[in-house]
């Protein structure tokens, strides 16, 4: 191929990346932003507010922002709110570090400015699970059960092993070439031929506006960004979560898949053996946090559980509130 065919090609994706982004910015978010100190986060609200149900609130994995996959069937059991964190999805970047305490620092301006009201049943999926426990370590007061969507614990993390190391920083490395592949527009190309789904077929059984909201933010670079950002700050948001480890008698519900990844003929590559012990180790010490403590089983799940199995989360949510409710000293 010449070098002239290939600057055309280049050219046309930037183009159409430029193109499809002007498009998708004339259009209203879903939700609202709010100021949280000079720049705006994305909070989308779904379901009506009931004085006996407590709201609950999610917490996106690292680079993911799967909640809207998740936002209608939450919805059932009461008012349900959707972040997106700064840098990902229609919110604002950020020029604080991407730590656990900066992220629950602004979900609690967040939920002030919107006025959102405590209770809260807190949601986190992986990454997003060390905001959770955070949060409900800070402000106690607030928070009366957590689900955590297989979770991270820092004890481990902050004690991975070299090949997990070696794979963490495979994953900033392809980090860093999306970003690129973003800005060139070859991530919306991707998304154009339907990459997403031929990656990750679980995907369909989701509507295409649930879709189009996570793809669309894939599709930027500043999600990238914020996923290098987020992943070079692990430690230090692990180093944070030491003191949120003890819940008393809250209910929580940990749901564990069956495998970090599923099984391909590049697994090797991965270090899954390595990966998955570690995961039984988290879970080992996630049992601790409570003793008030429920473990689901996700036996045909990845670490991707709110695509492979998506009605455990609802089950935990159900776990958590009949809990609440069986309880005489609640509300």
């Amino acid at each position: 191929m010449s070098l002239s065919i290939k600057t055309i090609l280049i050219i046309t994706t930037i183009l159409y990346q430029g193109i499809t982004v002007q498009i998708e910015n004339q259009k209203l978010p879903p939700g609202k932003l709010f100021d949280v100190g000079g720049y705006r986060l994305h909070l989308y609200i779904v379901g009506e507010t009931n004085p006996t149900n407590p709201t609950i609130i999610l917490d996106h994995s690292l680079g993911g922002i799967e909640g809207y996959f998740l936002v209608e069937k939450l919805a059932k059991f009461g008012r349900v709110c959707i972040y997106d964190r700064a840098g990902y999805g229609w919110s604002e970047h950020s020029p604080h570090p991407r730590t656990s305490s900066q992220i629950v620092e602004e979900l609690d301006t967040l939920l002030t400015q919107a006025k959102i009201q405590p209770p809260y049943i807190l949601l986190g999926n992986s990454f997003g699970s060390y905001n959770v426990r955070l949060y409900a370590y800070r402000f106690p007061e607030k928070v009366v059960g957590m689900i955590l969507t297989d979770g991270l614990h820092e004890t481990r993390m902050l004690k991975m092993p070299i090949q997990l190391q070696a794979l963490k920083l495979f994953f900033i490395s392809g980090f860093v070439m999306s970003i690129f592949g973003s800005i060139l527009g070859i991530i919306q190309v991707l998304r154009c031929c339907g990459i997403f789904e031929f990656l990750k077929p679980e995907l369909r059984q989701f509507s295409q506006e649930s879709r189009n909201s996570v793809k669309r933010s894939f599709c930027r670079s500043k999600h990238w960004i914020t996923m290098c950002r987020e992943i070079l700050n692990l430690n230090n948001s692990g180093e944070e979560l030491v003191v949120a480890n003890k819940f008393d008698s809250m209910p929580i519900v940990s749901i564990k898949a069956n495998s970090f990844f599923q099984s391909f003929f590049w697994s090797f590559l991965i270090s899954l053996k390595a990966a998955n012990n570690l995961r039984e180790q988290m879970h080992k010490d996630l049992s601790n946090l409570s003793t008030n403590f429920v473990e689901l089983q996700a036996n045909k799940s990845s670490h991707f559980v709110w695509i492979d199995q998506p009605h455990l989360i609802i089950e935990g949510v159900k776990i958590v509130l009949d809990q609440l409710y069986s309880n005489p000293n609640y509300p």
